[in-house]
């Protein structure tokens, strides 16, 4: 019977992890999925559309102050890199994008930490 036993615990533990991988690459999906809509809908300059995938609090400016600069610099979405949960918050997940500022792609990605605020996602500058 400890054979059975050993196997139901493994078992266990083998669907928690495939949980917890399942939940990291779902929250991550959904943070790339909010920095593209982002970048995507940065040329229309309307935060009736941008301000909802922005977060709040904290650094944050308001919405038009932030995307006339964002505009001033004509930053674009060139690709994302990589994304990776943010191991001190399970809400947050940091997103390594590729972003050109005035036609020119930085040697170095961006970090954008994309945080779960108020049921969304949304993009921290």
């Amino acid at each position: 019977m400890r054979v059975g036993r050993d196997v139901g615990v493994w078992v266990g533990g083998a669907v928690l992890a495939l949980l917890a991988c399942t939940s990291a690459a779902s929250k991550t999906e959904a943070a790339e999925a909010t920095v593209t809509r982002f970048f995507e809908a940065l040329p229309s300059g309307d935060c009736a559309v941008l301000g909802p995938m922005l977060a709040t609090g904290g650094s944050m400016r308001p919405c038009e102050e932030a995307v006339s600069e964002m505009h001033a610099h004509g930053l674009m979405l060139v690709g994302i890199v990589e994304s990776k949960l943010d191991g001190r918050d399970g809400d947050v997940v940091l997103v390594r994008a590729r972003v050109a500022r005035d036609g020119n792609v930085g040697k170095e990605p961006w970090l954008l930490r994309v945080e779960r605020q108020g049921g969304g996602w949304r993009v921290r500058f």
